[in-house]
C-alpha cells in the first residue's frame, strides 16, 4: 500500500450528510484549494479505488527492439 493511502485520515467530525435534492458545495469547496492539493486528493482517490501496486506502477512496454539480419 502507498503511503498516500496508508497516511491518509478521514475527519469523522466533518462528515455531513444531505439528500440527493439539496445542492452541493463540493464546487465551491474544491475550487478555493490549490491545484497540488487537488491532484493529490484526486490520486488518493485512485489508489484507494483502484489500488496500488509498486510492480505494476510502471509504464507498459509497447515496442519491441528487432535486430536486423546482413543483407
Amino acid at each position: 500500500m502507498s503511503d498516500l493511502v496508508a497516511s491518509a485520515k478521514i475527519d469523522k467530525t466533518a462528515v455531513t450528510v444531505t439528500s440527493l435534492g439539496e445542492e452541493a458545495s463540493d464546487r465551491a469547496y474544491w475550487l478555493s484549494k490549490p491545484p497540488d492539493e487537488r491532484i493529490e486528493a484526486m490520486e488518493l482517490m485512485r489508489q484507494i479505488n483502484y489500488g496500488y501496486d509498486p510492480a505494476t506502477a510502471r509504464l507498459e512496454r509497447v515496442l519491441t527492439v528487432v535486430e536486423l539480419g546482413e543483407q
